[in-house]
């Protein structure tokens, strides 16, 4: 089977895959990170009431157009406590920020234009125009105004907003549920002792990380021995616990040890597509267990890693109502980089900003896909297109983003 190029695998993935339909609904606290399903309206008008922006005295515009004008001070509007009268001619109300303005007032009078005399009055040494300093009635919305679209991200603001809006429970779509089933006899927990003969497990919590980030869910299945039944016992518990995407970490190619696609197939998953033309992860696959996607992704750490930036992070997003991450950037090179062959490669590097911010990146001298510390070291990974010609320093080259840039 002719290896299946990145962006042609992307494209059958995502075009076979539908959004969560599913909607809850969940206390605001808790809605945090997760997507408005629904037009959310406001249930009150804000401001409530003509409210003051500043300190200061109520009055009204055209008795302080003239500079010098005595005012007496009837009273007092703070927030939460209003002034029940009326402002009349040759009137002023002592006011605060946030608080109702007085009926009869047009303009708020910053306390530092008025000049308090001894008699209780002030004395204006500013002219401000009708209308200044106040916060019309309903200025920030009204109620009944949608205010959220479905698909608003809930993130600070738009929780503000929900909130000022008086909802005390949202309706978001169900985050997806993401099975992790790594397997493999030479595993062990981190804690444990591996044998002479084992590594450490450590797929299972960048997948699981990185599916959070996105805004998943996580089920954790464990160690899975190489054995046909332990394996699809493993995705029963997926299944039985409504998993939207199983994840497999290693043992999805072909080799005697290799079992998970044969184990799968026997369950009757359909295989869409395995091995990609890219470089590390080509053992990828792709199949779906009726409505369940299944990405198999290969054992080794970094690989597994870089297949899931490429395909488990886009199809969450697909699933969970996000838009697709976009993580491309162009940078410069630093250093000369060689005509590349008919597998896309993805070199781990070291992005910098300069002063004038543009970019500049520098692969690690060790591309060996088994060094999981140059990984963990890595800002970005250098896109190599198939059939790439060789780079000069200095030329731009298309990146991989695995982390945001300080500038």
């Amino acid at each position: 089977m002719a290896l299946l190029p990145v962006a042609e695998a992307q494209q059958l993935l995502f075009a076979a895959t539908k959004p969560i339909d599913h909607i809850e609904t969940v206390a605001i606290a808790e809605a945090g990170g997760r997507v408005l399903a629904a037009p959310l309206m406001a249930r009150l008008t804000q401001p409530p009431f003509d409210a003051s922006a500043m300190d200061g005295y109520a009055v009204r515009a055209e008795d302080v157009a003239e500079l010098g004008t005595r005012l007496r001070v009837i009273g007092q509007s703070s927030a939460g406590h209003g002034y029940s009268g009326t402002v009349g001619p040759g009137e002023a109300v002592r006011i605060f920020t946030g608080a109702p303005v007085p009926e009869g007032a047009t303009v708020v009078l910053l306390q530092e234009d008025a000049e308090k005399t001894d008699d209780g009055h002030i004395v204006n040494r500013f002219a401000p125009a009708a209308g200044r300093h106040i916060r019309p009635r309903g200025q920030d919305f009204r109620d009944g105004e949608t205010v959220l679209e479905p698909g608003t991200i809930l993130d600070a603001g738009a929780l503000m907003v929900a909130a000022a809006m008086n909802h005390a429970e949202l309706p978001v779509y169900r985050r997806p549920l993401v099975a992790v089933i790594a397997t493999g006899d030479e595993l062990v927990r981190p804690g444990d002792m591996p044998g002479p003969d084992q590594i450490i497990a450590s797929s299972t919590y960048a997948v699981g990380h990185l599916v959070r980030a996105a805004g998943g869910d996580v089920l954790d299945l464990g160690l899975v021995a190489d054995k046909a039944d332990h394996i699809q016992a493993a995705v029963n518990r997926a299944l039985d616990a409504g998993a939207d995407i199983i994840v497999t970490l290693g043992g999805a190619s072909v080799g005697d040890h290799d079992l998970v696609q044969s184990s799968l197939k026997h369950m009757g998953m359909v295989l869409d597509f395995w091995r990609i033309a890219m470089r590390p992860g080509k053992p990828l696959m792709v199949g779906a267990l009726g409505p369940v996607r299944v990405l198999g992704l290969p054992g080794n750490p970094v690989s597994t890693m870089v297949c899931s930036y490429l395909f488990l992070e886009p199809l969450l997003a697909i699933l969970g109502h996000r838009p697709l991450p976009n993580r491309m950037a162009m940078a410069r090179t630093d250093v000369a980089l060689a005509a590349n062959d008919h597998r896309q490669d993805y070199l781990r590097a070291v992005l910098s900003t300069g002063s004038d911010l543009t970019r500049s990146v520098r692969p690690h001298s060790q591309q060996d896909s088994s060094q999981m510390k140059i990984f963990a070291r890595s800002d970005c990974l250098i896109v190599r297109p198939p059939h790439a010609p060789a780079a000069a320093a200095g030329d731009e080259v298309p990146v991989l983003l695995l982390r945001q840039p300080a500038f």
